[in-house]
Parts: structure tokens; C-alpha cells; sequence
């Protein structure tokens, strides 16, 4: 599926240079529980480029570094290191780069019609020995056994029907008047004035910059959105 922009409207507090809160669509919160079902494949592969802490970039370089002769021989390191990410949600806006993705599961069993199956459509019949696992069958989700014959056409993975109050820290909840009345008190919001509503966009560059924040930050809008050099430049000013 062909990345697009997500949007998300920030709520900035100016003198503290940092994001309180976001407003965000379905969209946004669908690409964050994305995030949570990546293979740790998938994740260091993304984030080895930029500086990604601890040693499991190592070991994922050494695997890779691994000649094929020391594989099992049903096995191939693309698998292991470039594993496909399935999205049980449909269709989801998956704002990272070069990822193969997919929305449903494929099955195959023996040609000669016996009861195995397999995820690997060159596996070899345990039956006959001789057959391979050609024989594509239907994988029905939960989605479509749940609601046979429906319209509905929205996907992901929660209900477009609110907005969604996302925390710097990622905490998520269903927005409210009231949830963000509270929210100003706790963070001891003074002056209204003082605040600054910013509209964003969540590109892959965006995505890949978030998915390291949220490994290593309780401030992750923050970080991701709000420039380090104006965070300089307001602590110069104070």
C-alpha cells in the first residue's frame, strides 16, 4: 500500500517548548498499534541507519554477514531479516519505507488433496513425500467470519467515529472538552495565550524518526515534531 500523509494538530505549550497533546484521526493511532506488532527484524532493519542503541544491530548485521551454507536448507535469510509485516487490520496507513506488508494470510495444501497444510507453498507433503503444497486455499479472518456480507468498507484497527487525544508519552484515549480541560490543570497551564495550536503531517521520514523516539523517549511528539534547534533558542530566551 502506497504511503500517504497522516495529519495530527498539535497543542504546544510555547514557553516550555513542548507538545502537551494531539488530536489524531483513526489513521494515526491505527499506524501506532502497527508499530507494536513490527517483527524486531523489521524494527532494527529501520532504525540500524540511525544510530540505533544496544547490540542487536550486531547480530542482525552478523546474520546477515552468514553464508547460506550454515542456513537449514528450508531457510533463507530474506525471511529472517526482511520478514513480511501482516496487518490484521486491513487497510492501514504503514508510514515507514520499504516494508512488504500484507493484509491476508496465504495456506496451501498438498495437490493430491491430503490434510496438511502449510505457509510455504514449495513444503513437501509429510503424506505422499512427493507433492508439493500448491494448492492455494481461503483464509478468512476474524474480520470477515464476525461480519459475513457486510459493507462496511473502514478498516485499521479502532473506530473513525472520534478524535483521539494522544499524549507526548503516546498514551491514547478518546478525545473530550473535558479530558482536555483536566489535562491544562495538570500540566499547570496558566495562560491560554501561551498555547499554540500546529498542524503536522506524518510522512515515512516522520514515521521512522517516531518509531526511534518511542524506543528511547517519554517525549515523543516532542522530538519528532518540534525542531531542536528552536528547543535551544527557547532555553537561550528564558
Amino acid at each position: 500500500m502506497a504511503a500517504t500523509k497522516v495529519s495530527l494538530k498539535l497543542l504546544i505549550d510555547r514557553k516550555s517548548h513542548r507538545v502537551l497533546f494531539a488530536e489524531a484521526g483513526k489513521e494515526f493511532v491505527d499506524f501506532l498499534i502497527t508499530i507494536i506488532a513490527l517483527p524486531v527484524g523489521t524494527v532494527i532493519r529501520l532504525l540500524k541507519k540511525r544510530g540505533m542503541v544496544g547490540c542487536l544491530q550486531n547480530f542482525y548485521e552478523s546474520i546477515e554477514n552468514l553464508s547460506d551454507t550454515y542456513l537449514q536448507p528450508d531457510q533463507n535469510k530474506d525471511s529472517l531479516l526482511k520478514p513480511k509485516v501482516y496487518i490484521s487490520g486491513g487497510e492501514v496507513a504503514l508510514q515507514l519505507p520499504n516494508i512488504e506488508s500484507s493484509k491476508s494470510k496465504k495456506f496451501y495444501r498438498c495437490s493430491s488433496g491430503h490434510a496438511y497444510v502449510s505457509d510455504n507453498s514449495t513444503a513437501l507433503c509429510p503424506s505422499c513425500g512427493r507433492s508439493n503444497m500448491t494448492l492455494e486455499l481461503t483464509f478468512v479472518d476474524k474480520r470477515s467470519a464476525n461480519n459475513p456480507g457486510s459493507s462496511s468498507t473502514e478498516g485499521g484497527y479502532v473506530k473513525g467515529v472520534v478524535t483521539y487525544m494522544v499524549m507526548d508519552d503516546l498514551v491514547v484515549k478518546p478525545m473530550s472538552t473535558i479530558s482536555s480541560i483536566t489535562l491544562l490543570n495538570n500540566f499547570n497551564v496558566k495562560e491560554v495565550g501561551g498555547l499554540e495550536e500546529k498542524v503536522v503531517d506524518l510522512g515515512e521520514d516522520e514515521g521512522v524518526k517516531l518509531l526511534k523516539a518511542s524506543l528511547l523517549s517519554n517525549s515523543v511528539l516532542t522530538d519528532v515534531f518540534l525542531p531542536k534547534f528552536n528547543k535551544k533558542s527557547a532555553a537561550s530566551r528564558r
